[in-house]
């Protein structure tokens, strides 16, 4: 998000996906909260499991985002391909698993 490289963004979709479909929205319903916190833990939990990590700067191997030749890096070793679309497939299986 941001080119910051901190949370991947894939398991951020993810989070914001658990949140639309079981948040407490305008409700006061704290078993709600509750359980989508357990939910995004185990998103978290499975993907770490699958990567080693949900850091995009490690799961990008220290590839610096922020920076013109970190950006060049990206682009010339396809990383996008290589290690970002495998996050997105990753975290939609992990949610048909645990929705």
């Amino acid at each position: 998000m941001g080119r910051k490289a901190e949370v991947c963004g894939a398991v951020t979709g993810g989070i914001l996906v658990l949140g639309m479909r079981h948040g407490r929205g305008s409700k006061d319903d704290r078993s709600a909260m509750v359980f989508t916190y357990s939910k995004t833990r185990e998103l978290m939990d499975e993907f770490t499991k699958k990567h080693g990590t949900y850091i995009c700067h490690k799961l990008l191997n220290g590839c610096e985002l922020t920076t013109e030749e970190g950006q060049k890096y990206f682009k010339e070793n396809d990383l996008l391909k290589k290690i970002c679309t495998p996050c997105v497939r990753s975290v939609a299986e992990i949610l048909e698993n645990i929705t």
